[in-house]
């Protein structure tokens, strides 16, 4: 087993930091904080390398990104990075939402489905781990909409937004830059974006919930 990251453990014990939730009995962490533990368990005893990144576990092979661990509010999840690449032998995987080119997931709501598919988890994360040593590499689409110059001022200003959009799923991306891109008049777009920023720090996409 690895050594265990103390970022993790704080991660586990107050949140991710990204929401006003923080530390507080309501963080998403909290309520999914046992299937969290046991996912944690299964990656430790792999060759991976715990770490935190953008907020949330990443476990990493030779410094890249393999899966990580993620709570959302009626979930928690283990995603693959590179899962599109997997052979999905049993036919458990997700796209993380419909554009999703890349990351697969698997979802859970119960430490018990975990334990039912403990043996098939095990092996996406070795065969993803092999993916990883071979260097392939997912051919991604490219992005058609460009970022509007209003998204880039505030990505400058706050790199941590910044890294939280990127965060996102690239279908996610896309809605966030058309929705903010309709309007004529600037100071429209700049409004649409401040008013998004919590969604989007929280990992929330367009339509997740409510409407910006």
């Amino acid at each position: 087993m690895l050594t265990l990251n103390p970022k993790i453990d704080l991660y586990l014990s107050d949140g991710c930091g990204r929401c006003k939730y923080h530390a507080t009995p309501r963080c998403k962490v909290k309520k999914w904080q046992v299937e969290l533990q046991t996912l944690r368990q299964i990656a430790l005893e792999s060759e991976l390398t715990e770490d935190l990144k953008w907020g949330t576990p990443v476990y990493t092979f030779n410094d890249k990104n393999v899966i990580n661990i993620v709570a959302f509010k009626d979930y928690c999840c283990i995603g693959f990075f590179k899962g599109a690449l997997l052979k999905d032998t049993y036919n458990l995987l997700q796209k993380h939402g419909e554009s999703s080119q890349s990351v697969r997931t698997l979802k859970f709501t119960d430490t018990n489905q975990i334990m039912n598919i403990l043996e098939h988890i095990k092996s996406y994360i070795v065969e993803a781990i092999e993916l990883e040593k071979s260097g392939a590499k997912v051919t991604f689409k490219k992005n058609l909409e460009p970022v509007p110059e209003e998204l880039e001022n505030i990505f400058i200003e706050l790199p941590v937004f910044k890294t939280a959009f990127y965060a996102l799923t690239p279908g996610k991306q896309r809605a966030y830059i058309i929705y903010f891109s309709q309007p004529k008049q600037s100071e429209t777009r700049i409004s649409r974006i401040e008013k998004c920023k919590e969604k989007i720090m929280n990992g929330e996409g367009l339509n997740d919930k409510y409407k910006c």
